[in-house]
């Protein structure tokens, strides 16, 4: 029997906790010629370091949407303490992104496999109740500036519906990667029609679990900001958008509360609302399972 490949013992895995403005990135994932957070990640890593792992994100934001804590993982066999990484990394990398931390963890740990649930935020600001509504420009990038009134009881109302465990097909994108587990379209996108091939399967595939699902309510000096936040097990590529585009059409009385059962049931992205704009989004924070003693 041939001998079986041996675990590199001078590679230590690491986890980065980052933060970034997403405006001017194409996303996470790295594409050729196109700025992406994983492309800038990996070329500071290789002037700081020597080496150019692929960092490994806990999941795939979206063109233009944004980060308080992403979390990345990557191997490396540069003997480096945490601190000097951090800063180092930081020195390198463009002001939009940065490390906020900086750790080795044992070497099963993956950004993406190994989180149990992440939180993410949307923000609006909303519209006054007479004009002129001008959001300030400080908060472009940062919110979805809203032109129309909304009711943040109908708002907390349909939020309330998608707790627990639901089948997210009707909210996922028109071309959904069902292995990825996180997620500027405008609000006049039109979705079509999701044919899948073998539904028995497709249907587990886009089933999640919603721990919170909440609008909060605060006031600023630029005006009023609801802020959705959503934790569950897992996202559908779009979902969080789709679900906030939607609530956006029952908070300003254009869909009955009342359908969002239908809407869950029916299974199709052209059952729900349009996708709100990627620049109010946030990735909030990843959980991770507590990590025994000598893990930590």
């Amino acid at each position: 029997m041939p001998d079986q490949p041996q675990p590199d013992s001078n590679l230590q895995t690491w986890k980065l906790t980052l933060a970034y403005d997403g405006t001017d990135f194409q996303g996470w994932q790295i594409q050729p010629g196109l700025p992406t957070i994983q492309g800038k990640l990996q070329a500071a890593l290789g002037r700081v370091t020597g080496e150019s792992p692929l960092p490994q994100g806990s999941g795939r934001t979206d063109a233009g949407v944004h980060a308080l804590a992403q979390v990345a993982s990557f191997a490396l066999r540069a003997p480096i303490p945490p601190g000097n990484l951090l800063r180092a990394l930081n020195r390198t990398l463009p002001s939009s992104i940065r490390i906020s931390e900086t750790r080795t963890v044992p070497s099963t740990f993956h950004a993406r496999h190994s989180a149990i649930a992440k939180t993410y935020e949307y923000r609006i600001l909303r519209a006054a109740d007479s004009p002129p509504f001008i959001c300030p420009p400080f908060l472009a990038r940062y919110v979805y500036a809203c032109p129309w009134p909304l009711s943040l009881d109908a708002l907390q109302a349909v939020a309330r519906l998608f707790l627990g465990e639901h089948d997210f097909l009707s909210f996922a994108a028109t071309d959904p990667d069902l292995g990825c587990r996180s997620s500027d379209q405008s609000m006049n996108l039109i979705p079509t029609n999701l044919v899948p091939m073998n539904r028995v399967h497709v249907q587990k595939e886009t089933v999640r679990k919603i721990f919170t699902s909440i609008w909060e309510q605060r006031f600023t000096e630029a005006g009023e900001l609801l802020i959705y936040r959503i934790r569950g097990n897992a996202f559908l590529h779009h979902m969080v958008r789709n679900l906030v585009g939607t609530m956006i059409d029952v908070g300003r009385g254009h869909l009955a509360l009342e359908e969002i059962p239908r809407i869950l049931a029916a299974r199709s992205r052209s059952e729900a609302g349009p996708t709100a704009p990627a620049r109010g989004l946030f990735l909030h924070s990843v959980d991770y399972p507590p990590e025994s003693p000598s893990e930590a």
